[in-house]
């Protein structure tokens, strides 16, 4: 497994790739590992002949007051999980080095990025946005895969990869629980014992929702509201509860096949995210 440090070198070596005839893949993540990220990298390994990791906690895409410094980290471990499941690259560049100290250009999304999480992050997605561009640009990546857990990133993407042209194969991947239910998240690492048993109820109350749908009850209004309910009685606050478009992230008023189920909520001090696809 190679460690690509700079941009340079990650571009170098993707180009030899090409030169050989061989697709690549890449798995933009953010570390600290665990099984959800791993599902990418299997998913991106029958997708392309080679696979790329990034491994960079980027600074653009968290607000002041947010946990950029705190953010879990372990690159060893990292790249041991990634080296044991046949990785070809990993991308680890520091800030410095993915960034000039004289940077004044961005990526800014006009819709998709305003609702839900960009409702209350509101710098997030331009971050997320300029730095999975500029991933793409350096890996010169055939194929890249993301997790279906963060639906308006996924979303976002997408659309920035049609409206800008760029010639990458966005593939979405399935979200990933632990046993009980849980997404798996990174800043679940965060979570007391105590406050890990009340964020089941993101997914429980989604569950829920899905069980309604399947018998017959399709008004949004309504599944949103009960969503909302049974979070406001488990978490510290509920940002939203809503029912959109999968692709475009508009509401509906009616559920149907492909609706997007999807909620942000804050257990103890922590901010997660979960959804159902129905």
């Amino acid at each position: 497994m190679k460690i690509c440090r700079t941009k340079k070198s990650l571009s170098s070596l993707s180009a030899a790739w090409h030169r050989a005839g061989e697709t690549v893949a890449i798995v933009p993540t953010m570390g600290f590992l665990h099984e959800g990220h791993l599902s990418l990298v299997r998913l991106a390994r029958k997708k392309a002949r080679r696979v790329v990791v990034s491994v960079f906690v980027n600074p653009t895409q968290f607000g002041p007051n947010e946990d950029f410094a705190q953010y879990p980290r372990d690159e060893k471990r990292d790249f041991a999980l990634l080296r044991a499941e046949g990785v070809d690259a990993v991308f680890a560049p520091t800030p410095e080095e993915m960034y000039g100290a004289d940077a004044t250009v961005s990526l800014v999304e006009s819709k998709l990025s305003k609702v839900m999480c960009g409702a209350f992050r509101p710098i997030h997605f331009a971050g997320v946005l300029t730095v999975v561009l500029k991933l793409f640009n350096v890996s010169r990546a055939d194929v890249a895969v993301f997790g279906r857990k963060d639906a308006q990133q996924l979303a976002v993407i997408r659309r920035m990869v049609r409206d800008l042209d760029v010639p990458v194969k966005i593939v979405g991947a399935p979200l990933v629980r632990e046993k009980d239910g849980l997404a798996l998240s990174s800043r679940n690492t965060y979570l007391s014992a105590a406050d890990r048993v009340r964020a089941l109820a993101l997914h429980e109350a989604l569950d829920a929702a899905q069980a309604d749908f399947r018998a017959g009850k399709t008004d949004a209004g309504r599944a949103t509201a009960k969503i909302e309910k049974a979070l406001a009685k488990a978490c510290e606050k509920v940002d939203y509860a809503v029912a959109v478009d999968a692709d475009t992230l508009e509401p509906v008023r009616t559920l149907g096949r492909g609706t997007l189920l999807a909620v942000a909520a804050w257990v103890g001090k922590t901010r997660l995210i979960d959804n159902h696809l129905l």
